[in-house]
């Protein structure tokens, strides 16, 4: 993919061998994992369907590799037909720092209204996020990798920043394991640049196990 920079060219080339055997790395973890993940999913599922009307499958379009769209899986962690505008105006203000210049400088909003009972729970430990699993599997996503984005943060990006749709978006990556929605947005795109250069199986796999206690102990969590 390339990004054009004012007069001059960057860009940031995926390794073919590395990508191939990302790739597998994700098939067989995955699937390694998905005994233990199913048994969870299926409480997480349960406590939805009683807790609020609803479907239990949230089911977005992102903007992923080489910025395709594709549709991201989540459980619904919000009442039904919530209006969406609150979370486009965090957006708007986390992708200009004007929520830096607040004090503000969270991704995700902290006592959102639109979110249910169990939906603050499911956000603060990451549970919404299991049903990517599938994502994974169809080759949409990896499970290390830039957060996905939505297409009206994107039209927003520099061209710098749309450095970030180079690679596959993650489960989970650098920006949620370090600063888990902690810094503003300019550093989570240098974050997310210096893992797509990197091209480490062994930082995927470090970014993996590290995902496991940010979960458990639900550091930055909204």
């Amino acid at each position: 993919m390339l990004i054009q920079i004012g007069t001059s060219q960057e860009t940031i080339a995926i390794d073919p061998g590395y990508a191939r055997i990302k790739r597998v790395l994700d098939v067989v973890v995955t699937l390694l994992l998905l005994p233990f993940t199913a048994i969870v999913m299926l409480l997480v599922a349960i406590a939805i369907r009683l807790d609020s009307k609803g479907p239990i499958l949230f089911r977005q379009k992102r903007v992923g590799l080489n910025g395709e769209e594709f549709e991201l899986l989540k459980f619904r962690s919000m009442y039904q037909d919530s209006d969406d505008s609150l979370h486009r105006q965090a957006i708007e203000k986390y992708l200009t720092n004007q929520a830096l210049n607040d004090g503000d400088v969270a991704y995700k909003q902290v006592d959102d209204p639109r979110v249910t009972r169990v939906g603050k729970f499911i956000r603060k430990t990451s549970l919404d996020e299991l049903p990517q699993f599938l994502n994974v599997l169809r080759g949409q996503m990896s499970l290390v990798g830039p957060r996905p984005p939505l297409r009206y943060e994107v039209d927003q990006y520099s061209p710098r920043d749309k450095l970030r749709l180079c690679g596959k978006p993650g489960l989970t990556g650098i920006w949620q394991v370090y600063a888990r929605s902690q810094v503003p947005f300019a550093e989570m795109v240098e974050m997310d640049i210096v893992y797509l250069r990197q091209q480490s199986l062994w930082l995927d796999l470090k970014l993996i196990v590290l995902t496991v206690p940010v979960m458990v102990l639900a550091r930055g969590g909204a």
